[in-house]
């Protein structure tokens, strides 16, 4: 029956009081963050990628999620593959002997601390390789321990960190996105300077080319500036046959060449240089070969 012999109650016994609210296993919580995407909450599988603040996805689920157009508003940030970063993890040989799901199924390459969300592990976006925090703080290298990739702080990457941590790692992302459109731009520059020399130094080859040859053309032949101004990439080449045909008629040593030449005629070719030819008086009356043109005198 109660309070009938001297008994005293105390008032947590009589009076019903409001429920606690339940709590969170925070331990359980941690490893379900570090075991299952964060996308689908479904176990993850390989290949695992990373987002910019640290977050773990199947990159299966986020192929999907992309084509679908369905990302939901906690992930908005990832709008294309280049968002996300596939992680070079070092099995658990413990996990995979066993299978043990207390086991973490990923270690840290360097120490092997176990990836279970009791230690703190951080992300190289460059490369994409896994450590522990603790063994990247013993690396004073700014090169990457497993492919000697080079890095900078910008590109440290902690997993699965704290609100705190998330915060930064915006601050980080931002930056990078920065940082790489400012190498875009500056390449863009570069490679457009480069076309931009190429194509003076052609005109400038041109150019010199077309002087030449209007040097060789003569005054008759000279090129205005206006004219060079409006000339194709291809230079003016003057004809140069033209040019020695009319050389020929004005020059006297170049009469030679024309048809009505007669070497019995020219008074300044000597007579035994005349007589080497069938057309001089001495050879009308031959009867034999000639000994140098040796003509046969066909009937």
């Amino acid at each position: 029956m109660g309070c009938d012999g001297g008994t005293i109650p105390r008032r947590d016994e009589l009076v019903r009081l409001k429920k606690k609210p339940e709590q969170k296993d925070k331990d359980a919580e941690r490893q379900f963050r570090w075991k299952h995407c964060n996308l689908t909450q479904e176990r993850l599988q390989q290949p695992i990628v990373m987002c910019g603040l640290g977050r773990l996805y199947s990159k299966q689920n986020v192929i999907e999620h992309l084509l679908e157009s369905k990302m939901p508003e906690s992930c908005a940030h990832i709008k294309s593959l280049k968002d996300i970063k596939d992680l070079n993890l070092t099995a658990n040989p413990a996990y995979e002997k066993n299978h043990d799901e207390k086991s973490a199924q990923f270690i840290c390459t360097l120490i092997g601390l176990e990836m279970s969300g009791q230690f703190r592990f951080v992300a190289l976006w460059n490369c994409g390789c896994v450590f522990s925090e603790r063994a990247l703080k013993e690396v004073k290298d700014k090169n990457c321990s497993c492919c000697l990739t080079p890095f900078s702080e910008q590109d440290v990457v902690i997993l699965n960190g704290t609100e705190k941590d998330i915060n930064l790692m915006r601050t980080r992302m931002e930056a990078r996105v920065a940082r790489l459109k400012a190498e875009k731009k500056a390449k863009a520059e570069k490679k457009a300077k480069s076309k931009e020399e190429k194509v003076a130094a052609t005109a400038t080859v041109t150019s010199s080319s077309v002087t030449m040859d209007t040097m060789e053309a003569g005054p008759s032949k000279t090129v205005t500036a206006g004219k060079l101004g409006s000339m194709s990439h291809k230079p003016i080449i003057p004809n140069k046959r033209a040019l020695i045909s009319d050389k020929i008629g004005d020059d006297p040593n170049f009469k030679k060449s024309k048809h009505d030449y007669s070497v019995a005629k020219d008074p300044k070719a000597t007579a035994v240089y005349k007589s080497l030819f069938t057309s001089h008086d001495s050879e009308k009356d031959q009867k034999r070969a000639h000994w140098v043109t040796y003509n046969p005198f066909y009937n």
